[in-house]
């Protein structure tokens, strides 16, 4: 899904053959003028999508709605960072985030947070619970644990929620990733009382909230399965043993955009398939070798570590 960096540039084609909302990859800054973006006025409005709609609430949004692994997903070099890097001027990440939180808190809010009476609703909406609903039971009955018959009914009622939101958003759900157990019981802080975090209960979790989205015709994607594809993953996914690093927020930016250029959904909310908010071409861009035509920089991607496809 991704790859080492490249110097790539996106960027208009001047083929009057190809499709105004074409893009043509190219190899470097130093390849031939192709990419000169000085395309004849024709072509300065892309498809029937105005540069206009975008602006305000006719942006789409794409909501991030879970525990402390969606909260924390802006901080070391986290997914939502990353997300809100690829659909620059396409969409708008939005963070519902809760640190703690279980699926039981999650279901009494979702009328709050997701309110059906909305006049713009999301067009896409990323959720994960599951975590902290999958640690062993504290014997005062206080703490994050919820049973996991009863877990599953919670992520049922938000499916069911969200998917009555609107014919047009779309979901995907993402299941319980593993936990290092070594490396947690190493950061676990003195004060928490009675802390139970085993990866086989990561597995249980993560399968019944996998076989639940598949019932219900959600999309979903397997964590506790994709991060241990990686060899190294207890050590390079983690900070603490639970929240994760760069490294295994690269595996969850792969796996949504896996899952969303794959999906047959109208219209597609894979970013290269994507308007790009104002790219029109200016006589205020910066100026080719040539003197006289501009380099349009609206879709160039080679300030990224990673080329994601």
């Amino acid at each position: 899904m991704f790859s080492s960096n490249q110097p790539f540039i996106y960027s208009s084609s001047i083929n009057p053959n190809l499709h105004p909302t074409n893009k043509i990859k190219l190899s470097t800054l130093k390849s031939t003028p192709n990419y000169v973006t000085n395309l004849p006025e024709s072509f300065k409005v892309r498809g029937s999508h105005s540069y206009g709609e975008m602006i305000g609430p006719g942006r789409p949004q794409i909501v991030l709605f879970g525990s402390s692994i969606v909260q924390l997903s802006f901080s070391n070099d986290g997914w939502g960072a990353i997300l809100a890097d690829v659909y620059a001027r396409k969409a708008d990440i939005v963070l519902r985030g809760y640190y703690g939180w279980n699926s039981r808190r999650a279901i009494k809010v979702l009328d709050q947070v997701f309110p059906k009476d909305a006049a713009i609703q999301p067009s896409l909406i990323i959720v994960y619970f599951g975590g902290n609903d999958s640690m062993g039971p504290h014997s005062s009955g206080l703490g994050p644990h919820v049973p996991l018959p009863e877990y599953i009914e919670n992520m049922r009622k938000i499916v069911t929620h969200l998917k009555g939101l609107s014919d047009t958003t779309r979901l995907i759900f993402l299941s319980c990733p593993p936990v290092d157990e070594v490396k947690l019981s190493e950061n676990t802080s003195s004060i928490f009382s009675e802390l139970v975090r085993t990866n086989e209960l990561c597995r249980t979790y993560s399968e019944a909230c996998v076989e639940l989205c598949n019932e219900m015709g959600v999309k979903v994607i397997d964590l506790w399965t994709a991060f241990q594809k990686r060899d190294d993953w207890m050590t390079a996914c983690f900070i603490d043993g639970v929240h994760l690093s760069g490294e295994g927020s690269k595996i969850v930016v792969a796996e949504i955009l896996k899952v969303l250029k794959e999906a047959e959904w109208k219209p597609s909310l894979f970013w290269k398939s994507m308007p790009t908010e104002f790219s029109e071409d200016s006589p205020y861009d910066l100026v080719y070798t040539d003197g006289k035509t501009t380099l349009n920089p609206s879709d160039w991607t080679f300030h990224r570590e990673i080329q994601w496809d």
